[in-house]
């Protein structure tokens, strides 16, 4: 096998058939590289890093100014166990290798698909000019993939939750008994949907395209739709109800109203809360030690409210 010629318009398709195709990976391992002591596996693995550098440090770098972009990182940093901007050390050389690296990529199946969602969340910094001729809007279309419509897609959506149910028991946790849900059940239902093309910012665009309304629902939302039937509610809305009923139905002092007002604008960034959630975003102000102390030691019982409120178990 000749060694790879370092081709800048090479792909990150054909890189990732280099480390995932097992006969091509083989003989790369055999085959020597660029340097003593490098094999052509390394070699391509050094090129597949760089793309990434690049796609995810540029993505990075704008991901402040972008909430959508942004809560897509995170979710790729729940996912693949290590922060995007740093997904590159991580597969080269001095920590996984080539084979590992292969395993890494095989297991995180849908990682083309992520940064294809990446890179058009990104944007590009320049549009060629096509033509001089006066724009004018002809058609809007959506490309669902292999679905012709939102509907279509919708549709295989729903169907694939419900093959799934019985084979995912963090799906079924998601369904049956939401407010139990843990991280990393959430992390492998996310990384189950993104292998097969259902991340939830296309669950979000389908939606949209289909409604023409924006439902930014949760990715637990647009589960318990297809499961259940259950109302589409953009996900702040259930957020501002179940802190409205917790407001509410307690009797509260001034400071501790504007520490849970406080709380409510942070849970709209986030699936699951508990003490972790707390402790994560008012680390500044003392975590869930203090915020415990100053709601006279009812942090928990607010917690498991909010979850009950937002997360209604299945009715039997």
């Amino acid at each position: 096998m000749k060694p790879l010629v370092k081709d800048p318009n090479i792909t990150l398709e054909q890189l990732v058939d280099e480390l995932t195709d097992e006969e091509q990976l083989e003989k790369a391992l055999n085959s020597p590289g660029e340097l003593p002591d490098e094999s052509q596996a390394d070699v391509v693995l050094s090129q597949l890093s760089q793309k990434l550098m690049r796609v995810l440090r540029k993505a990075d770098n704008k991901a402040e100014n972008r909430p959508a972009l942004k809560q897509k990182l995170d979710e790729l940093q729940q996912s693949w166990g290590v922060e995007p901007k740093s997904l590159h050390q991580h597969l080269h050389l001095h920590k996984l290798g080539p084979r590992q690296a292969s395993e890494f990529i095989k297991q995180h199946s849908g990682l083309l698909n992520q940064l294809a969602e990446v890179k058009s969340l990104v944007g590009s910094e320049t549009m060629p000019l096509i033509s001089d001729h006066e724009d004018e809007i002809r058609e809007r279309t959506q490309s669902c993939g292999v679905h012709a419509k939102p509907e279509d897609y919708l549709d295989s959506f729903n169907e694939f939750i419900k093959r799934q149910l019985n084979q995912s028991a963090s799906l079924a946790v998601v369904v049956n008994k939401p407010r139990d849900l843990t991280r990393e059940q959430l992390r492998e239902v996310k990384l189950l949907l993104d292998n097969h093309g259902y991340s939830e910012a296309r669950l979000q665009s389908a939606v949209r395209n289909q409604t023409n309304k924006d439902i930014a629902a949760s990715i637990i939302g647009y589960i318990r739709h297809a499961a259940l039937g259950e109302a589409l509610i953009p996900f702040e809305e259930r957020v501002a109800k179940a802190m409205d009923r917790i407001l509410t139905q307690h009797s509260w002092t001034p400071n501790q109203r504007k520490w849970l007002e406080r709380l409510a604008k942070q849970l709209v960034h986030e699936v699951i809360i508990d003490r972790e959630f707390v402790n994560t975003r008012f680390a500044d102000d003392g975590g869930a030690r203090q915020m415990d102390k100053i709601l006279g030691a009812q942090l928990d019982t607010v917690l498991e409210e909010l979850n009950e409120a937002m997360w209604p178990e299945k009715s039997a």
